[in-house]
């Protein structure tokens, strides 16, 4: 009898056993199920993520590039703000998040909880550099965020989490994108890049004039017409101002010239060099590595007060195309012994070059146009440039 019994619990000890493991093979495969669903959404989340990052960054880079173009143009503040945001949109929708293009809110009134703000940010290298949306005139940076929420394109859905309970989640992605627009001075771009900077200074009372459109020594003779990425220089009125860069007075105080930019007393091939090809980084490491106002707004450069005509071949090879020149408040010393007080950067384009015969049909006509380029430094400071700016970059 005790035979049987013992039989008969382990009979049961086994099926219990049995049972338990069939259970546990359940819970088990739930719990897989659980993980493989979680993980698929996870997967599924953080593509979305990455869609919308990318669509943060390029809507913001759009909107900057867009906003700085339209500004150095000559296009009023709200009209260039109205582009911007356009331009933020379309890049927006252009992107696919999830199979469909996301819209975005484009907050108009620049609220600065907004989706799409415009701002101040005064050092683009610096993550502490607050994002100031009241200097309304100084605006250089956007702000874009792209969201998937209940207000606005829907939160991320959830596949296999539903059954659990887990409908979906809302998503953010943002990005900042800014540009310098005040410009202190050049560095030694990254890469090896050089600094379209020539070598030629304009006195300051000319700048301003040329600014303003309006004095003695501004005309309007030429037009320049955009052509795809570059454009053609012609003659005829285009409603753009240009001067002389050419020397007025030779050998006076205070004439226009050459300024060394590199070794001392640059040769004319070494100027030619810098026409053709910009500025390089071994050029400015004479100066340190950059060329920067001091705490005075000032950089004091050598000088020559005149224009070699050997250079009449490299000025008209780049005709139409943008370039930044310094501008000097005061000059002393003549000829090669020449300092000049830089006090400004000017962005322009030279429209005409004649560099022989008599001394008064010589010129270097010039006409402001917005430079775009690397290695520019920020300046804390409004004014210290005029259609000089750097390309948009993102920094956040």
């Amino acid at each position: 009898m005790a035979t049987i019994s013992t039989k008969y619990s382990r009979k049961l000890a086994q099926g219990a056993r049995r049972g338990a493991i069939t259970v546990l093979a359940a819970i088990l495969s739930i719990l897989m199920l659980g993980m493989v669903a979680f993980s698929v959404d996870i997967g599924y989340v953080l593509s979305m993520k990455e869609e919308m990052q990318r669509t943060a960054d390029s809507a913001a880079l759009a909107a900057c590039w867009d906003y700085g173009k339209n500004l150095a143009e000559g296009t009023d503040q709200v009209t260039a703000d109205q582009s911007a945001r356009a331009s933020a949109q379309l890049y927006t929708s252009s992107n696919s998040i999830g199979g469909t293009g996301p819209a975005i809110d484009l907050n108009a009134g620049n609220a600065a909880s907004g989706d799409l703000v415009f701002g101040y940010v005064s050092d683009l290298y610096d993550p502490s550099s607050p994002f100031d949306t009241t200097a309304t005139a100084n605006f250089n940076a956007v702000r874009i965020r792209i969201r998937r929420d209940n207000a606005l394109n829907g939160e991320a859905p959830s596949f296999f989490a539903k059954f659990f309970g887990h409908d979906g989640q809302p998503l953010y992605a943002e990005a900042t994108a800014a540009m310098v627009r005040d410009v202190a001075g050049f560095r030694t771009p990254n890469g090896g890049m050089t600094v379209n900077l020539l070598p030629f200074a304009l006195d300051l009372g000319t700048w301003q004039q040329l600014v303003d459109g309006v004095g003695p020594d501004v005309s309007d003779d030429y037009t320049w017409t955009k052509n795809g990425s570059s454009g053609t220089v012609s003659a005829g009125s285009d409603g753009w101002m240009e001067v002389n860069l050419y020397p007025v007075g030779n050998g006076s105080p205070g004439n226009r010239g050459t300024v060394d930019i590199g070794g001392s007393n640059n040769s004319t091939a070494d100027i030619a060099r810098q026409i053709l090809h910009g500025v390089s980084g071994d050029d400015l490491a004479h100066h340190g590595g950059s060329l920067q106002f001091d705490s005075n707004g000032e950089l004091s450069l050598e000088g020559d007060t005149g224009i070699s005509a050997g250079v009449k071949d490299e000025l008209n090879a780049v005709k139409g195309d943008p370039r930044t020149i310094p501008v000097f408040s005061v000059v002393n010393g003549p000829g090669n012994n020449a300092v000049y007080t830089i006090v400004r950067w000017q962005g322009f384009r030279i429209m005409d070059v004649k560099l022989t015969g008599p001394v008064s049909k010589k010129h270097v006509t010039i006409q402001v146009a917005p430079a775009v380029g690397p290695g520019a430094i920020p300046s804390t400071v409004t004014g210290t440039s005029t259609y000089t700016y750097s390309p948009a970059v993102l920094i956040e």
